[in-house]
């Protein structure tokens, strides 16, 4: 039991709530929240500090199942309301809860801003490349091609890439993950609980009705090995089944090289997650099966002031000079308005 000088003992149990999770059978959904239990339950955080904020769709059932604080918001404004709440709140954890939908298209806009003012918040986006909840209708981040109810001769839209789209708006942490690796999902979801501003994770998530098997290269065990490359900061980018195979550059483009015949470690690329500038984590951001393996793992994690911070600093100074003020007085003020 927790007492008041020491840290609750929770279980990923401790974390589930009454509510009977209602996701399709088969449905990725239910690997993320086994995950995201098991990866908040040890970190000492007391539940009424959590705080789980969702829009719309199906992933945006996610605060019912979570024995915390939630707010079911309004389509594509997750990061608006967890905006207000962080920086009214700075102490508490606040995780965003979105899809390919929600966060990419109504929401576009709001999560952009969200990521470059670097608010210490944890963004998790599900993407399925479909809308599920509206029972399926191609989505921002759907394969060209990609036949459904809204596309019956195939999707000419060109895709959104998430992470391209965060590590553009500078967010300070970027990860991808996959709903069927639990190891992997766990330790990037509590990598990203451990950074300090904004950490947007994408988590590819298989869809059972409207899009199965649209990941079946990144997680069928007898082909991922030489579809994905786990990426580890200061390693060089080697992936295949045997080992064997790694990305250089050629010039400013990457290609897939096989070693021997006098290619080496040493001419591949190194995985820098840690650097300033964000060109390189971009850059295997657009590397898209099946041209390239897709990259999992952390992309970038640098550290910047966060939003709240300096917000609340500025605040603070303005009391300290001014005084608290009442809105009494800004009411009364001199400055008018006449509508004609």
């Amino acid at each position: 039991m927790s007492t008041a000088t020491s840290l609750p003992t929770l279980t990923a149990k401790d974390l589930a709530s009454d509510q009977e999770v209602r996701w399709c059978p088969g449905c990725g959904d239910y690997s993320i929240l086994a995950q995201m239990k098991k990866a908040l339950a040890p970190l000492g955080i007391p539940r009424e500090k959590m705080v789980f904020v969702s829009g719309i769709g199906c992933s945006s059932r996610f605060p019912y199942y979570m024995n915390t604080y939630g707010f079911h918001s309004i389509h594509g404004r997750a990061p608006t309301f967890a905006t207000g709440l962080k920086a009214s709140r700075p102490d508490l954890t606040v995780w965003v809860i979105t899809g390919d939908g929600d966060g990419l298209s109504i929401g576009g806009n709001h999560l952009i801003h969200a990521i470059r003012r670097n608010i210490d918040m944890k963004i998790v986006l599900f993407n399925n490349e479909i809308y599920g909840l509206t029972k399926g209708q191609y989505s921002p981040t759907s394969r060209l091609g990609t036949r459904t109810k809204s596309s019956p001769l195939g999707s000419i839209d060109n895709p959104l890439r998430p992470l391209s789209l965060a590590i553009g708006a500078e967010a300070t942490f970027v990860a991808r993950t996959v709903d069927v690796d639990i190891n992997h999902l766990t330790e990037t979801l509590r990598r990203a609980s451990a950074h300090k501003g904004t950490a947007f994770i994408e988590i590819y998530q298989n869809c059972k009705i409207f899009n199965d098997l649209v990941f079946e290269y990144a997680t069928d065990k007898s082909i991922k090995a030489d579809n994905i490359l786990h990426l580890e900061h200061g390693k060089p980018l080697i992936f295949g089944k045997d080992r064997n195979k790694g990305i250089r550059l050629h010039g400013l483009d990457p290609e897939v090289v096989t070693l021997g015949n006098g290619i080496t470690v040493d001419d591949l690329l190194i995985h820098d997650e840690k650097a300033e500038e964000p060109s390189l984590a971009y850059l295997l951001s657009r590397m898209v099966y099946p041209r390239f393996p897709e990259c999992f793992g952390v992309f970038r994690a640098v550290e910047r002031p966060i939003y709240e911070d300096t917000l609340n600093k500025q605040i603070d100074d303005a009391i300290r000079t001014k005084g608290r003020g009442k809105l009494e007085d800004l009411f009364a003020a001199d400055d008018t308005w006449v509508v004609a």
